[in-house]
Parts: structure tokens; sequence; C-alpha cells
């Protein structure tokens, strides 16, 4: 069943069991897929591996399925990314979100930096975060993953560099000079990019006196999206599993 389609449920999962789907994949089974009973699914709660399943009942707004067999199968990146990101506005952010799930990374921290044009309070910002995760479940259905990357609620940027703890940290600079020549394999990275228009030299400088090793990723200037997901390849690449 591994070219069954995927879909990610909060619901309890165990082998053996029945259970109805959620209203978003219950329609999105039942109206866009078109699959009746007796079609088969994968299925994944963050919890690790995935399960395969078996449509029993079809709904207008549910799902049954009975779960079969679990597969261990995690897919994570054996380097654990932590992304630092200023806030972008529009579908930039769904994009940096999206992609660095696809590239791996572990955990998102959105920024608020001092060119950050977004600000986000209150029911806003729920209603913001509660996207951002539902991009990231999208890319993992897509990708293969079966854990989550962790999506944590905004920060001032000098609220994080006093608590980012990683075993390399990294911000990326586009003045700098020096390129990736840590040698020595990390055990974890925090990676810092900051939102349109970079980070304020201040803040480059509060990021070195935090340990950030400041980082070029060559002679153009990336945009704000393309920035981190060039850099979490080139991570994963020297440090984690693609090849």
């Amino acid at each position: 069943m591994t070219d069954a389609p995927r879909f990610y449920t909060e619901r309890p999962l165990a082998a053996g069991g029945e259970l109805t789907l959620e209203a978003a994949p219950s329609r999105h089974i039942a109206g866009a897929l078109r699959l009746r009973e007796g079609s088969g699914l994968r299925l994944f709660n963050g919890s690790g591996g995935e399960y395969s399943a078996t449509i029993s009942a079809v709904g207008k707004q549910a799902v049954s399925v009975r779960v079969g067999e679990h597969c261990p199968d995690d897919r994570e990146a054996s380097l654990a990314v932590t992304l630092g990101v200023g806030i972008s506005r529009g579908e930039r952010m769904d994009l940096v979100v999206q992609k660095s799930t696809e590239l791996g990374v572990t955990a998102i921290q959105p920024l608020v930096t001092e060119r950050t044009e977004v600000r986000l309070k209150g029911e806003r910002q729920q209603k913001k975060l509660r996207h951002w995760r539902q991009v990231a479940v999208s890319a993992c259905e897509q990708c293969g993953r079966n854990r989550l990357p962790a999506i944590a609620d905004p920060l001032p940027l000098e609220q994080w560099l006093l608590r980012a703890e990683a075993g390399l940290k990294l911000v990326l600079h586009h003045r700098s000079e020096q390129g990736l020549t840590e040698k020595k394999l990390p055990d974890s990275v925090a990676l810092l990019v900051g939102p349109e228009g970079g980070l304020a030299a201040p803040e480059v400088n509060a990021a070195e006196a935090a340990g950030f090793q400041a980082l070029a990723l060559g002679p153009r200037v990336l945009r704000t999206e393309t920035a981190p997901l060039a850099a979490l390849a080139i991570l994963q690449f020297h440090w984690g599993d693609m090849q």
C-alpha cells in the first residue's frame, strides 16, 4: 500500500482499531479523491510511524476506516535543525513552512525583528499559527514525514537569541565573507534568517554576541523565502540525509 494516499489525523491509532476521520480529510477523501469502501489509505498522527488503513464507510462529511499494520518508518532528517525566521508577508511564510518541512526541519520559530512588517496578536496570531501548522501537515502528507515539525508562537528576536540552544548556531548574512567551514558534525543546528530586507546590523551583532556564526551562501542576495531553503538543503547535504 506504499502508493496509497496519506492523511494526518489527530485520532489515536492502533492496529485493528476502527475510527472516523475528521471533517477535512473526510471531505478530501470522499469529494476530491472520490475514494470508496475498500480503498486503501495510510494514516499518521505525529506520534511515530504510519498505519495502513482501509475505508469501511463513506459519508458526505465523515469517512470511517479500519486501521491495519503499523510501519515504524519516520523518514526524519538525521540532523536536527531549528529555523528561526523573521515573519514575512503573504505567501512567503507559507512557502518557507512548506518547503522547510519537506527539507526535514525539526522546528520553526517565527520571529519579530526590526524589519518585520507583519504584526500578530491575539486571535489573529492564533489563526495564523493554525494556518502554518496546517501547511506543515499538508507538506508531511506529501513528502512522507510521519512527525510534524514544531511551530512555536512568535517571539521577539532578542528573546529567542537568549534561549536558542544548538551545537552550531548560524545567522545568514549576505555581507559576510564566511562560508560553511565547520568540519565537525554538529548534533543540532539553530539557523537564523531575517524577513524581507534582512536583519538590521545591530541584530546581526546581537546574534554573533549570542554565539551565532555569520554565514554567507554565495555572491547573490537571496530572498527571504529562498535563503532558508538553500541553507537547509546545504546543511542536510553536509551533515544530514540528503545526498
